[in-house]
């Protein structure tokens, strides 16, 4: 009767590089220091073994998954695509994995994937809620668990922070056109829940104000922050005879471009138009488009730090970090 082959286990491996379990074992888990030449015998070991690490076993025996759980509105948004990719370059270099839930702007949808996620599944949560107060969802993510929110503010949320102001950026967007003679200029918001979108609002108020530039009827559209939000927004605003228009995220503003550009619109004559470069966009690049850029690669490097950093100590004080992101006006006035 033929019988399967024993898997190597951690005995094996310091069997074969001559130490004890014990620095196999702090090897691995990073729990003690071990001297270069220990670890050198216990890697060299473990590579002629063919011995894998039981992640399962290890997770029962410490309490530690060694996993974090990244809960994103839109994971067909790029700028999210991005900050995902930066995080778990920021979170893998010490050894934890990434979940990624995708809760499509859903607040339903947000709360069961908070429930799974802190009945054991991860050691924190890095997330981008599309609640506009903690006590939506305080009772599925308690303030004890090791939670950042990313990109977004809640209201009254008892966690670490790392976000993005746009509020200077938004509003020398929108006094840079006025200066340039622009009088009727639209804005297209995302949901109104949203901490972003109520600061960046706040923003175009504020500088149609200062400039006594009346904000008429019909001047403000609302989408849902999603991809084609925007394109039923921009007809609206061509209708309300708008010479220029800010989009309020980076998605919106891509459905912006395509919009005008199939309503025969040329951009830097006919429009001007204001958009969030989120990540890199040859195509808006390469236009007269007027960008704002997001600072994406350093809110995910923080954004994974900082979780790391309250799953190691959870008394550890909070941290409210605060990033802005830069009115770039015209990168190209290449006819279109």
């Amino acid at each position: 009767m033929r019988t399967e082959k024993k898997l190597p286990n951690i005995s094996d491996v310091a069997r074969a590089a001559g130490v004890s379990t014990a620095t196999v074992s702090h090897t691995l888990n990073g729990t003690r220091t071990v001297s270069e030449h220990s670890r050198e015998l216990v890697m060299k070991a473990i590579r002629e073994l063919g011995y894998t690490p039981n992640a399962f076993a290890r997770s029962f025996r410490t309490g530690k998954k060694n996993i974090i759980g990244f809960v994103v509105p839109d994971i067909s948004n790029q700028f999210f695509a991005r900050l995902i990719e930066t995080v778990e370059s920021s979170i893998s270099a010490e050894g934890f994995h990434l979940i990624i839930a995708n809760t499509q702007e859903n607040k339903e949808r947000e709360l069961q994937h908070l429930r799974y996620l802190t009945s054991g599944v991860v050691d924190g949560i890095l997330l981008a809620s599309t609640m506009e107060s903690y006590s939506e969802f305080s009772a599925v993510l308690p303030a004890s668990f090791p939670t950042v929110l990313a990109d977004r503010k809640v209201d009254a949320a008892p966690f670490s922070s790392v976000t993005v102001s746009a509020y200077q950026s938004v509003y020398r967007s929108v006094a840079s056109l006025i200066e340039q003679g622009q009088r009727r200029i639209g804005f297209i918001t995302g949901l109104s829940r949203l901490s972003t979108s109520r600061e960046r609002l706040a923003a175009y108020r504020q500088a149609m104000s200062d400039f006594a530039i009346p904000i008429e009827d019909g001047f403000i559209q609302h989408g849902d922050s999603m991809e084609r939000s925007a394109w039923n927004s921009t007809r609206e605003l061509l209708k309300q005879r708008c010479t220029a228009i800010v989009a309020s995220n980076g998605l919106m503003g891509t459905d912006v471009y395509h919009c005008l550009r199939e309503c025969g619109m040329q951009i830097g004559r006919d429009v001007e138009l204001v958009c969030f470069s989120d990540f890199d966009s040859p195509l808006l690049e390469s236009s007269p488009v007027r960008l704002v850029a997001q600072p994406v690669d350093e809110l995910g490097k923080m954004a994974g730090e900082e979780i790391l950093r309250r799953i190691k100590d959870r008394a550890t004080e909070q941290k409210q970090i605060l990033l802005s992101s830069i009115y770039l006006g015209v990168l190209s006035r290449h006819s279109q």
